[in-house]
């Protein structure tokens, strides 16, 4: 069962929920106080601990460390070092776990570990090599521990059960660490996670992650909040178990995790070497939470995320119940979601089963060291088959794939017809074990957003991704591919000893912190480019809308694809090519025309005849304009953008193919929003999308100034195709001093620069 509170709730002795005022004072003899239980939250402490503002309203915050991976350090790195940076001010782990295959594009993959080596050497940094851990099993492993935080540039960035508040941003928000600058937000409102009672054997950490995204994801009812793991049920609980569960929380889009800690977190860090980074932490005895989850464990079942999204949820025993209409029901919402081509999902109902052709257990999600011996002991002694179906195993790092040799569970498994893989994240975002055209692969990896299996629909491929727990994957193989929840097996799972080797990471890991080489040349591949100049803001500004997306909801993946795409991620320029062009390829032939009209601008040449005839229009309606003075450029229109990955390639793409806006209802992510703000995109919010379609001009008088003035609204033009002029009202809702500052210089390093 999982319930949502309405209200807040009081949490008192750790324990009890307390539904209103009343019901406390009759408990406690004494006054209710809300701001005062505000601060008894463990978010509110570790907040005040990192925050630097004195203001816990308005906070400025430092982090203890920052991560990143081989998709997003080198622009961050280059963006840092165009702004001043001369050293890491903070330890700063480099991991190679995104595009470590090295399969594509030649040299450029490794070139770019290579470099980063090169900057570890050169400003002090943590050097991961390729392969050897993914980004979040070392940071759990290496640097989490309690009471700290931890800014990444990754989305699943959590680390919550370790005692560490984690956050995934855009790699703009990690440049401004790198340069001695502070991350400004809002004080997030805190939500309760409330556990209890016991998971029943075969169902996993998945299971009851994706219950919860189920069942807040739709309703907004933890975005940008902290969630707050408390109650009794969290000690019955591994830490392994823990750490897969809190992952995930990055689905429901909260901003960050964290969780009660105890006996078994200080176990993990002791095996981990680091006893010293434990502490305990818990709620006051009385805390205020702006909301709660309430989820007793023992109800939760084997559940299955259906394409295309972790918050499709079914509980495995019901798809099976009522296969052919809920196949039938997600196929069709997502046919209505692709272009050109038609999942048929369908097809895999034969004689009265589902049957899949491939399992992936693999990443920070499911390659934690629990799931794949609960994998292994379900999987002994039995046969994958060797029909369709393949399984695949990729565990979180090298120490515990040792630990699976050591112990036999990796022998286990590849007698079982189980393929062991590198410690590579590629099955979560589309850069490994790609499914043959119209299979369906079950995965226990953190989403199944459109093409994050690796299909190109542009090219009339097209696979499917349903997520599930590790369990019932090897259930699944166990049949031969037959969809099996893991609870239909009488399995006898045993409890491992989880013996960390740390010399394995001694022995390959390069800890440079807080010794810098700064003699240390770079070392540069061909591919890695600087980032081009970026404008700053004008006084007027001209766009005209290259795509109109009305999908309820508009991923970074669509934005800018992952996959071997991510192989151009150090050239802004190559890698600006692939923006939308799996959701609308159109959007770049469209986009460079603009951008090449505000280069021809900047340089004094005419105007081609289609932007003239916007400002004959605009005339005519009695708008004053002034060409000398409009930033003239492209820009999207989705109902919610930037759900997902913490990559800013989805902004900086925009901004690279001549970018000046996007316009939405609202913005999935804090993060999409950031990653905008920090690479010079106005993100304008608009209740009346329907005035204007794709082709349409918007121009938006005075913008400069309003920006600067954080201005409620701003007053703008639809031009039509017919030179009709309509009036409307746009928003960028609440902007922060640097934020202001930052759009009007044109982007993060024009900021530093001015700055």
């Amino acid at each position: 069962m999982i319930k949502l509170y309405d209200t807040g709730i009081y949490l008192l002795g750790g324990t009890q929920i307390v539904a209103d005022d009343a019901q406390l004072e009759a408990l406690t003899g004494r006054a209710a106080d809300k701001e005062a239980a505000r601060r008894g939250t463990m978010a509110w402490s570790i907040l005040r601990d990192h925050n630097t503002s004195g203001n816990m309203d308005e906070l400025k915050l430092k982090f203890d460390s920052m991560t990143s991976h081989d998709i997003t350090y080198v622009g961050i790195i280059q963006t840092a070092r165009a702004s001043g940076m001369t050293e890491f001010p903070l330890p700063y782990v480099l991991t190679n776990c995104h595009n470590s295959l090295c399969a594509v594009g030649g040299t450029i993959n490794e070139d770019d570990h290579k470099f980063a080596l090169s900057a570890a050497h050169k400003y002090g940094g943590i050097y991961v090599p390729p392969n050897y851990a993914n980004i979040h099993s070392a940071n759990r492993e290496l640097m989490a521990g309690c009471g700290k935080m931890i800014l990444g540039s990754d989305s699943h960035t959590r680390y919550g059960a370790i005692g560490t508040m984690a956050v995934g941003e855009g790699g703009g928000e990690l440049a401004k660490q790198l340069v001695g600058r502070i991350y400004d937000f809002a004080r997030p409102q805190v939500v309760a996670v409330y556990l209890t009672g016991k998971p029943q054997p075969g169902v996993g950490p998945h299971d009851v992650a994706l219950s919860i995204v189920g069942a807040v994801y739709k309703n907004g009812y933890v975005k940008n909040k902290v969630m707050e793991f408390v109650g009794p049920g969290i000690a019955g609980l591994s830490m392994e178990y823990r750490n897969a569960i809190d992952v995930m929380t990055t689905e429901t889009t909260c901003w960050s995790s964290i969780w009660v800690t105890d006996d078994k977190t200080k176990e993990y860090l002791t095996v981990h070497g680091r006893p010293q980074d434990y502490k305990k932490l818990a709620p006051a005895d009385l805390a205020w939470y702006d909301g709660c989850v309430y989820i007793d464990l023992s109800t939760v079942e084997c559940t299955v995320a259906m394409p295309m999204h972790p918050s499709n949820i079914f509980t495995i025993k019901e798809l099976k119940e009522n296969a052919a209409d809920i196949l039938h029901q997600v196929e069709e919402a997502a046919n209505a979601q692709l272009k050109g081509v038609k999942m048929d999902l369908s097809s895999k109902l034969r004689g009265g089963e589902i049957w899949v052709e491939q399992g992936e257990i693999a990443g920070c999600a499911g390659g934690t060291f629990d799931n794949i011996c609960a994998a292994a002991d379900i999987l002994r002694g039995k046969s994958c088959g060797n029909g369709a179906f393949s399984l695949s195993i990729y565990p979180g790092s090298m120490p515990a794939l040792a630990q699976l040799m050591k112990n036999g569970c990796a022998l286990d498994l590849v007698q079982a017809g189980a393929i062991m893989r590198e410690c590579f994240c590629g099955p979560c975002f589309g850069a490994g074990d790609t499914p043959a055209n119209g299979e369906l692969s079950v995965r226990h990896t953190t989403r199944n957003f459109p093409n994050r299996e690796g299909s190109k629909p542009g090219e009339g491929q097209i696979s499917a991704v349903a997520l599930m727990d590790a369990r019932s994957i090897a259930a699944t193989a166990a049949n031969g591919g037959k969809l099996t929840a893991a609870t239909e097996l009488d399995v006898e799972y045993k409890d491992y000893a989880n013996d960390f080797d740390a010399s394995i990471y001694e022995k390959r890991i390069y800890n440079g912190w807080g010794k810098p080489e700064p003699e240390t040349e770079l070392k540069f591949g061909p591919n890695i480019k600087d980032w081009p100049q970026m404008p700053e803001l004008t006084e007027d500004l001209l766009v005209k809308i290259c795509s109109y997306i009305t999908d309820p909801v508009t991923t970074t993946d669509e934005l800018i694809p992952s996959g071997e795409t991510s192989s151009y991620r150090s050239n802004p320029e190559r890698l600006s090519e692939f923006a939308l062009s799996r959701r609308d390829p159109d959007y770049v032939p469209r986009s460079k025309v603009l951008r090449q009209a505000e280069r021809d601008r900047r340089a004094g040449k005419d105007l081609p005849d289609e932007i003239r005839n916007v400002y004959t229009a605009l005339a005519k309606a009695g708008v004053p304009c002034c060409p000398e003075i409009t930033d003239i450029g492209s820009a999207i229109f989705a109902n919610m953008p930037g759900d997902g990955s913490a990559r800013e390639q989805a902004a900086s793409c925009q901004r690279v193919m001549g970018g000046s806006a996007n316009f939405a209802r609202a913005y999935a992510t804090k993060r999409y929003r950031s990653n905008c703000i920090n690479w010079g995109i106005v993100p304008f919010l608009t209740e009346t999308p329907e005035v204007f379609e794709n082709g349409d001009y918007i121009f938006v008088p005075g913008v400069r100034q309003k920006v600067l003035e954080n201005a409620a609204e701003y007053t703008a033009y639809v031009v039509k195709p017919d030179g009709s002029v309509k009036q409307i009202t746009l928003t960028t809702g609440a902007l922060t001093e640097p934020e202001r500052r930052i759009l009007a210089d044109g982007c993060l390093i024009n900021y530093y620069k001015n700055n």
